[in-house]
């Protein structure tokens, strides 16, 4: 159950950022850094029915901010994103989180630094998990013929999702001139690489 804290209607577009969910919609579930930049992202993707910010993959129950920065929870700061499948494939988010983030850099995102900025891809049901570790692999090789590491970028089923505090949620839209630290490597992650119907 999310924190009575957590508002509906989303911020930007109005839509609820709780269950029940429209029939026929996905879930997908992705850490890349500070979630703030990372919700903003994409909630303007078409086919994003709404998006909401908070924390997965740790050890404790309903962890708070201070809680999860303390490092001492281990979860990561992560992003729920309610897709329509008919208008944006699972695989095209895929590539938008390989190419808005640097997966390579372990417990970080440039200056943000803990285990709460680590990369991570949290899946649901087997058909997701297949195409996070396809895209992992084909975007590996991309990277590595750039010249970069390996990718650090954890793929798990998906754990229990926490609601991060309202005043985080659609951050960016509440305060336009507010941090984003998310930044890419430069190089492209082509849907075709990957895709179950390519």
């Amino acid at each position: 159950m999310p924190e009575t804290t957590v508002p509906s209607p989303h911020f930007v577009n109005g839509h609820t950022l709780v269950p029940p969910f429209p029939e026929g919609f996905e879930r997908a579930l992705f850490g890349m850094g500070c979630f703030w930049g990372a919700e903003k992202l994409f909630w303007s993707v078409p086919g994003v029915f709404t998006t909401a910010v908070g924390y997965a993959a740790g050890r404790t129950e309903r962890p708070t901010y201070r809680e999860v920065c303390s490092g001492r929870t281990g979860h990561a700061e992560v992003v729920l994103v309610v897709f329509d499948p008919l208008v944006v494939p699972y695989e095209k988010l895929l590539a938008l989180f390989w190419e808005s983030h640097d997966p390579t850099q372990g417990m970080r995102q440039g200056n943000d630094i803990g285990t709460q900025y680590r990369s991570g891809i949290y899946t649901y049901g087997d058909s997701q998990l297949s195409a996070a570790e396809a895209s992992r692999s084909a975007f590996a090789r991309k990277l590595s013929a750039a010249e970069f590491g390996p990718i650090t970028t954890e793929i798990l089923p998906a754990p229990a999702f926490h609601y991060a505090e309202e005043y985080h949620q659609q951050y960016l839209a509440k305060n336009p001139d507010g941090y984003c630290g998310l930044g890419g490597t430069g190089v492209s992650c082509p849907v075709s690489l990957f895709a179950r119907d390519a």
